[in-house]
């Protein structure tokens, strides 16, 4: 462990900072959808891909296999929230294709959006936090996410992920993981 941040060799920044309570007693889970639900840059024939198709607004979307129940995995253990360029159109399809109960809080960018980056989150990502333990998957972190990571008041989990394979099982795991040592330091 340096400056705050242990590195487990998989590529996931971990701040490790003492709790600070916020409005929630549950930590957040952001969640980006392009790369991380919606899949894109995979190889191979179509009919091997590694989910199905979905029009969405117009736009054909890989939706990965599985998921849906990947993430219901996690949503009674965080304050789950869409942290997407889709915005507050990830609610009007997204829910309903991967069988979440309700929609999700959703983060505004202010036209800040950028695909292939994801630094133009971190703002936002701030303030809805407030604070509070926070796990994000991404599948464009870049180092000055990592920066701000390791600088938060509060614990952090970045979570990357591969545009083609998106949320894995080994990565639900890991989060669940993350969320039960957070219960274990809390007072």
């Amino acid at each position: 462990m340096v400056d705050g941040t242990a590195e487990d060799g998989s590529g996931w920044s971990v701040a490790n900072f003492p709790l600070v309570s916020g409005v929630s007693d549950k930590p957040v889970l952001a969640v980006d959808v392009d790369g991380v639900i919606s899949l894109f840059g995979f190889d191979g024939p179509l009919d091997q891909v590694p989910g199905r198709f979905h029009l969405i607004d117009g736009v054909a979307h890989c939706i990965a296999e599985g998921v849906g129940p990947r993430l219901l995995r996690l949503v009674d253990e965080f304050e789950m929230i869409w942290a997407t360029g889709w915005e507050d159109r990830a609610n009007d399809h997204l829910p309903h294709l991967l069988g979440l109960a309700d929609d999700l809080p959703t983060l505004t960018f202010d036209g800040r959006a950028r695909f292939g980056t994801a630094h133009w989150k971190l703002d936002a990502l701030e303030e809805f936090a407030m604070g509070r333990p926070l796990a994000w998957i991404d599948d464009s972190l870049d180092d000055s996410c990592h920066n701000w990571a390791d600088r938060r008041d509060a614990p952090t989990l970045l979570v990357p992920t591969e545009s083609a394979v998106g949320l894995t099982d080994a990565h639900v795991d890991a989060i669940l993981v993350w969320g039960r040592e957070l219960e274990l330091r809390a007072p």
